[in-house]
C-alpha cells in the first residue's frame, strides 16, 4: 500500500465558483441533485462534488449542464474578471451577499421577494429584515 506525498489536492477557486453556479442555478430551477444528475447521467454525489468544487467540470460536461439547466455556458463563469478570480471574502459586503445567495433560505427568499411587483411591498419587506436583525443585535449585546 502506497501513500501519496502530496496533500490532497485544494478546490480552484474558479472550480469553487463554477459549481456555485451550477447550484444555484439548480436551486432556482427546483431542480434536485438526483434529477440533474439522471439527466446527465451521473450520480448525485458526482453533482455534489461538481458544486463543491472538489471535482473539476469537464468542457463537454459543463455544456451539458447548461442544456439541462438552461442556461449559456458563460452563465457559470459571471462574476469572475479578466478570466481572474474575484475573491468575494477580501470584501465583507460581497461576501455576505454571495454566501446568503448560495443558501437554500437564499435562494428561497430572493425567488419569492422577486415575484412581489409592488415596490412598497418590497421595501416593507426590506425594512420588516432591518428591524429584526436590528432588534437581534440589541439582544446579542
Amino acid at each position: 500500500m502506497s501513500t501519496s506525498k502530496h496533500a490532497p489536492r485544494a478546490a480552484n477557486p474558479i472550480d469553487v465558483h463554477v459549481g456555485t453556479r451550477v447550484r444555484l442555478r439548480r436551486k432556482t430551477s427546483k431542480m434536485s441533485q438526483e434529477q440533474l444528475g439522471d439527466q446527465l447521467g451521473i450520480t448525485f454525489q458526482q453533482v455534489q462534488k461538481y458544486e463543491r468544487g472538489t471535482n473539476r467540470v469537464g468542457a463537454s460536461r459543463l455544456w451539458k449542464i447548461s442544456q439541462v439547466l438552461e442556461v449559456p455556458v458563460q452563465y457559470f463563469y459571471d462574476g469572475l474578471k479578466d478570466g481572474i478570480y474575484d475573491d468575494v471574502s477580501k470584501n465583507t459586503q460581497s461576501s455576505i451577499i454571495y454566501e446568503f445567495i448560495n443558501s437554500s433560505d437564499g435562494i428561497a427568499l430572493a425567488t419569492a421577494v422577486s415575484q412581489i411587483t409592488n415596490r412598497a411591498v418590497r421595501r416593507q419587506i426590506l425594512e420588516l429584515a432591518r428591524s429584526l436583525a436590528e432588534q437581534e443585535n440589541l439582544e446579542e449585546n
